[in-house]
């Protein structure tokens, strides 16, 4: 999942009872769903009962006006920024005023932000190659497809450029390296 679309996941999006995750606008406008890996099932859930923590605390707060959404989906369901399913999953950790109007919102995580935090948790694991939410995205591609997945899983995920086998083929030789070695 490219970290843009992570950072904008709203907690509606998230399906524990199916363990998916709904991914909308994608590149290219498309929607996918993504599996929910069951590692990150607790830690998913603990994320969204801190949210469930922040949203009533921001409720009360004079001059707020709910979480962002596109203006269609505003004028649509104009009582939705206020609804918890809105909310992002991820939140910034301080409200912002809309430029709009001077009022309160709270708004995402920032993506820039997540990079810093991938980059410092690498360093903490005593990585010393340069890391990224997209190297990390690359990586687990081609790991799919070093362990034998289908070209057509890893397009699945999102990878759904024409010259995805040009892309990948350093995965798809028979000599490639392995990532770990023994």
């Amino acid at each position: 999942m490219r970290r843009i679309k992570l950072v904008r996941l709203r907690i509606k999006d998230i399906d524990f009872d199916y363990r998916q995750i709904r991914v909308m606008f994608g590149k290219g406008g498309k929607h996918r769903l993504v599996t929910l890996a069951e590692e990150l099932l607790v830690p998913l859930r603990e994320q969204v009962k801190m949210v469930e923590v922040v949203f009533p605390r921001d409720m009360v707060i004079e001059n707020y006006i709910g979480v962002w959404l596109p203006d269609a989906l505003a004028r649509k369901y104009p009582s939705a920024p206020f609804d918890l399913g809105w909310h992002y999953l991820f939140p910034a950790s301080r409200l912002s005023v809309d430029p709009e109007n001077d009022r309160l919102r709270r708004h995402r995580f920032d993506e820039h932000n997540l990079n810093k935090l991938v980059k410092k948790a690498a360093q903490n694991a005593g990585i010393r190659k340069a890391v990224s939410c997209h190297t990390l995205r690359h990586s687990f591609a081609t790991h799919l497809l070093q362990s034998g997945a289908d070209i057509r899983t890893v397009q699945q995920l999102g990878h759904a450029d024409v010259k995805i086998k040009e892309i990948y083929a350093h995965a798809l030789k028979s000599d490639a390296h392995p990532a770990h070695p023994e």
